[in-house]
Formats: C-alpha cells, structure tokens, sequence
C-alpha cells in the first residue's frame, strides 16, 4: 500500500497537494433535511434537536495495562482526573506544539477508552500504540464514508432547552446525575445506553451511545418521546452549521506535514483523510506551517497542563507566554453578503457562490482577515444559521487586534479565479467588511 510521504513526493509542496485535492468539505453521511435545515437549527436553541453522529466520525478503541501511559505521552490534557466514566477533549500537538487535532476521549472501563472524532487524532494515538512500546491494543471502527458494513456504536446528541425532559420521558426509569463531561448509565427502549454530559449546541443535553444493533429502538423512544417537546431530527446541511454557532472549529490544519513528522506520514495510508483533505480559501502561502494552529489559537490553552512529559511540551512552554490568536465570532456585513449573491444574477463576474446554510466548499477553510489593510488573522467555516440570523464566521485574531465591536474585512473567494478542486467554480474575490464578537451573537428573542 502506498503512503501518504510518497503521494506527497510527486508534488511541489504540501500546500500545493492540499489546495488541489478533489474532495471538497467534510461529509456527515445523514439525509440533507429532515424537515428544513432553517427550522431544524431554531430547535437547538429553543426546543430540541436529535443530532445523528453515529456515522461521520472515526472511533478507535484503545485497551492494555499501558494505556494511561499511551495516552499521557500523546495528549497535552492532564490525566490525573481520568478514568471509567469520565471523558475528555483529548488535544494533540507534534513536536513543534503545533496542533494535530482534537477528539472526545472516553473512558469506557478500567484500561479502555475509545477516542472518537475527525480521524486526525484517532490516526495519531494508534500509531503510537501501534509503532512504541506500548501493551495497548487497538481496534477501529472507521467513519462510514471510508468502510462498509455497520458501525460497532450508535451515538445521537439530544440537545436544546427541552433535552433532558425528552431524555427522562423516554428512558425507562430515572435518571442518573451526570455531570459535564461524565458518562451515566441507564436505559430507554429496554436496552442499556450510555450518556456523556455534554452541550454541542451550548445548550444542555446528553450524548447517548451504546451498541449499533439497538439504535434504532433508541431512536424510536426519543423520537416518540420529543413529540410532545418540539424535537427535531437535523440533518447534514443544518449539521454542518452547529460547530461555529458554538464556537467549535472542527478540522484544524493537522500539523504533520512538515519534515519531523516524515515518520508518521510514511505510516499514513495515501487514501486515508490526512492524504486526502482539501485546502480552500483567500489565504495562500507556500509554507504549510503558516497554515498551523497552537492550542491557544483555537481556544484550547486551557487544556495545556504542564504536569507530565509530553510530545511538543518543550515547545508549547516557549510558546505559553508568546503572543497569541483568539478565538472569536465573525458576523458578516448583510450588504456585503446581498452583493455577493446579487453576483450569480445576470452576466459579468461573479464572487464565489455561498450556499446557505454552510458555505464551505473545501475539508479546510482558511479566508484571510484584514484590519487597516493589514493581516491580522483567519477566518474559518463561514455559514447562516437562524439563531443568529446573519452570516459569520469563526477566526483566529491576533490578540491585540481581538476587540469586541471592531470591524474588520475577510477576503472571500480564491485567488486568481480559483483552485482546480471540482467544488471551485470560476470567481472574482471580493471583501466582506465583518465585526468582531468575542462572544457567540445570537438573533434578539
């Protein structure tokens, strides 16, 4: 089998592969709308929504006595808090502290955890358990779009202010107390199921998993149980709008192109998601570094504990008291955003399309973010959701630069008419004036 290091061999640069990839965004595998993608993000805000992500995510499950060390080698969080029933937001950085991923960590029993997200992190951790010196086992269950045959879990988020009267309606007893991001066990439908304290829409509710052969019979209870509270089912197109409603930039550049990570990517398949990600976007440069992340950057510093030895700790203690980019919301011009669409209307040239509710047309978005002419940072995952009810985005600011209320401007659209990705029609660019929200805007109630 080929690798990703000798795909990368026959081009110039890994931007220049990444930027002409044929796949465009990040497929979630689920019908486009149940109902309608506007109807289906109002009810993670005022009544409830079943989000569907038994498909879209890898899961690998990680199981040995040397587990813990596996995990504390690979991850900046602290382990001292872990254990069965508790979860984490695992961040992996490389040698350079630069951002690899992040993903949920489970931990299902003593010795055995599952880390379930974008394949990034999944892939990093089992090739440490698979290429050190590690009493770890490991067994996949890739996300649907690369494998055939049933998934191993099922996993669906009820989320919204009606959540937990749905969840309690269709389980079979009472529920236990479970805390953010602790796991609790009980049944709906008969059938035992596991729930993780979390809050994908910022608002509260339960991710509930369990075995994929009693899916369906838990669908069907919470279904039948929402009726009565508003529930929604959403599907891919709402979906793909949740994460930078909350805040939560999903794919960030892995870091593992570079010449230290020469290694991994000859353990890297060249069909796989890392080989095979899409880069789009205003923003250009040669240097793929320029394209990376640090923890801080992604409003990840807070799960940077200095209290174990791990890969990139080195550099990540150089980099704790640099300066850093923030993580804030963009909202977009109406204006600006009429004339991008009053573009397709009749003959001349046209901005590149916006198609509502998520415009992003490549696995990777990064539109460059100007103040006074000057870059000042990137914008990312751009779309429309009803709860806020204009288009934004989510970015990464220099901090100085950071400031609620300021107006800045994104460049939308590619250079020099557009990429070769199949997703790119011809375009002009154009600049979007947008402000600064360091806190998630929402439409007034």
């Amino acid at each position: 089998m080929s690798s990703l290091e000798q795909k990368l061999q026959s081009w110039k640069n890994p931007v220049e592969m990444l930027r002409n990839a044929p796949t465009g965004p990040y497929v979630f595998p689920i019908a486009p709308e149940f109902t309608n993608w506007a109807d289906e993000q109002t009810a993670w805000f005022r009544s409830a929504v079943l989000f569907d992500l038994s498909r879209h995510m890898t899961d690998i499950y990680f199981e040995g006595p040397d587990l813990l060390r596996l995990l504390s080698h690979v991850a900046v969080n602290t382990f001292s808090n872990f254990g069965p029933n508790k979860a984490k937001q695992i961040v992996c950085c490389n040698e350079e502290g630069w951002v690899i991923g992040d993903a949920i960590l489970f931990g299902l029993a003593e010795n055995k955890v599952n880390i379930s997200g974008r394949p990034s992190v999944p892939n990093w951790v089992a090739y440490h358990a698979e290429t050190g010196d590690y009493d770890v086992t490991v067994t996949r269950d890739i996300r649907a779009v690369e494998g055939e045959g049933r998934r191993k879990t099922f996993r669906y988020q009820v989320q919204g202010p009606n959540a937990m009267n749905i969840i309690e309606a269709a389980a079979d007893g009472p529920l236990p107390q479970v805390r953010f991001f602790n796991i609790g066990q009980f049944t709906i439908a008969g059938r035992q199921v596991n729930g993780l304290g979390h809050g994908m829409a910022r608002t509260q509710g339960l991710e509930i998993f369990g075995p994929s052969e009693y899916g369906e019979e838990v669908r069907a209870a919470l279904t039948e149980a929402g009726k009565a509270h508003g529930l929604r089912e959403v599907g891919a197109r709402a979906y793909s709008t949740v994460s930078p409603e909350s805040g939560w930039i999903p794919s960030p550049m892995p870091a593992i192109y570079t010449d230290s990570m020469k290694a991994y990517r000859q353990w890297l398949a060249d069909d796989g998601f890392e080989a095979n990600v899409s880069l789009g976007g205003s923003f250009y440069s040669d240097n793929i570094e320029d394209y990376y992340q640090t923890p801080w950057d992604l409003g990840y510093g807070m799960h940077v504990k200095f209290d174990h030895d791990f890969i990139g700790r080195d550099a990540l203690e150089r980099k704790a008291n640099e300066p850093h980019r923030k993580k804030v919301w963009l909202v977009w011009n109406d204006v600006d955003v009429t004339d991008i669409f009053a573009s397709m209307l009749g003959p001349g040239d046209r901005c590149k399309y916006m198609e509502a509710p998520g415009s992003q047309y490549s696995s990777l978005p990064f539109d460059t973010v100007l103040l006074n002419e000057k870059m000042i940072g990137l914008s990312t995952y751009n779309c429309y959701t009803s709860n806020v009810g204009h288009w934004f985005s989510l970015a990464m600011i220099d901090e100085e630069s950071a400031i609620d209320g300021t107006e800045v401007t994104v460049v939308w659209g590619e250079q020099d008419g557009g990429s070769d990705k199949p997703s790119v029609e011809r375009h002009m660019q154009t600049e979007v004036r947008a402000v600064i929200h360091t806190e998630r805007p929402v439409v007034d109630a």
